[in-house]
C-alpha cells in the first residue's frame, strides 16, 4: 500500500505525554494545518486515530492515547499514514456530557452534527487551562447549539489545544 506519510520519527516526552511530531514539510501533504484523522500504521501495528495540529503548520498525537505500545524514547518509531475522511468519535469530559443533556435541544442537535464538528467543540473549549474559561465556553457553546449553530467559530484551529503541552497553541518541544 502506498502512504501519504512513511517516516521514522523519535518520540519525546513533555510531562506525561509519549509525543510525536510529525514534521512541516510532511504535515503539508494533509489538506489541513487544523486537526486530521488518519489510519495507518505504527510499527507495524494498525492505527486509526486524530493528528493534532502543533501550531506551527505541523502535526503531533500522544502515544500514550494508543494503548498498549512500549516505547523506547530513545528508537525511531516506524510512521506510515494516510488521511482519511472517516472520523472516530472524540471523548467527551462529563462535564461536556453532562451540560449538554442539561439542554434539551443542544442534546438533539449535538447528536446530529458529524463527529468532526463534535470534535471542533471539544477542542475548543479544551484548550484552556482556566477553570474559569472553561466554564464560561461551556456556557457559550450551549448557547450558540440552543441557536443552531453546528461548530464552534471566531478560533484559530491549526493551534494546539492542549494546554498541558503547549505554551499560546504552540506545541512544546
Amino acid at each position: 500500500m502506498k502512504y501519504q506519510i512513511e517516516l521514522k520519527v523519535i518520540p519525546y516526552k513533555i510531562k506525561d505525554f509519549i509525543i510525536v511530531r510529525i514534521p512541516r514539510e510532511e504535515s503539508n501533504k494533509f489538506t489541513s494545518r487544523g486537526q486530521v484523522m488518519v489510519e495507518g500504521l505504527i510499527n507495524g501495528e494498525p492505527i486509526f486515530m486524530p493528528l493534532e495540529p502543533d501550531g506551527n503548520f505541523g502535526h503531533w498525537f500522544n502515544l500514550n492515547d494508543l494503548s498498549n505500545r512500549s516505547v523506547d524514547l530513545n528508537a525511531p518509531i516506524d510512521l506510515r499514514i494516510n488521511q482519511t475522511t472517516s472520523w472516530i468519535e472524540p471523548k467527551i469530559p462529563n462535564d461536556i456530557k453532562k451540560a449538554i443533556k442539561t439542554e434539551p435541544a443542544v442534546f438533539r442537535l449535538w447528536k446530529t452534527i458529524t463527529p468532526l464538528a463534535r470534535w471542533e467543540w471539544v477542542r475548543w473549549i479544551n484548550s484552556t487551562a482556566s477553570e474559569q474559561t472553561r466554564a464560561k465556553r461551556i456556557n457559550v457553546a450551549l448557547d450558540k447549539m440552543n441557536k443552531g449553530e453546528k461548530r464552534p467559530c471566531c478560533w484559530n484551529r491549526n493551534l494546539c489545544t492542549e494546554p498541558s503541552v503547549s505554551k499560546n497553541g504552540v506545541l512544546l518541544s
